[in-house]
């Protein structure tokens, strides 16, 4: 059975509990799921990662990049996929298809491709329920309370499944 790390970095939960649905998938799929935060996350004793950030101004959080940096080695000797969190409202499907910051996140494709990684996706995300600073005030305050969680479950799980598939075709 392989055992994955599922590792994330977010700022108010919503990409926690991205995570958090990714590992219950994977367990729904027979194999062993861990989700840590990244901060604390380890690569020894699995055979695959996930990982995943919130974007900020097209930016991932640090512990995320910081992870894939300092396991760089690591990583590249086993199955890697990234997602990122970011584009909310109502036009954050739109966002995904036409804003490349979602897309490409600085410097991390590079050095997430460079390690072999098999995959990225890009989810939407959630608008904060306590946001702080005045961007994130000013986005919640302008997107209806129906589009600030814009994250498709579906999708997400869906992913994973095809993660799963994945991970038990390279046991066979």
């Amino acid at each position: 059975m392989s055992k994955v790390l599922v590792a994330y970095a977010s700022k108010h939960h919503a990409t926690a509990e991205i995570a958090e649905a990714i590992a219950a998938e994977l367990r729904t799929r027979g194999l062993d799921a861990d989700c840590v935060e990244a901060a604390q996350a380890g690569c020894a004793g699995y055979q695959a990662v996930i990982l995943g950030s919130a974007v900020y101004t097209g930016r991932w959080r640090k512990h995320a990049r910081d992870f894939l940096a300092h396991n760089h080695d690591v990583l590249a000797t086993m199955p890697l996929w990234i997602f990122s969190s970011g584009p909310t409202g109502e036009h954050a499907a739109e966002q995904l298809d036409d804003d490349s910051r979602w897309l490409e996140p600085h410097k991390v494709l590079e050095l997430a491709e460079a390690a072999g990684m098999r995959g990225h996706m890009v989810f939407a995300g959630k608008v904060s329920d306590d946001p702080h600073g005045f961007m994130e005030k000013s986005v919640a305050r302008n997107t209806p309370q129906a589009y600030r969680d814009a994250r498709d479950w579906d999708a997400i799980r869906q992913w994973a499944d095809e993660i799963a598939d994945e991970l038990s075709s390279t046991r066979r």
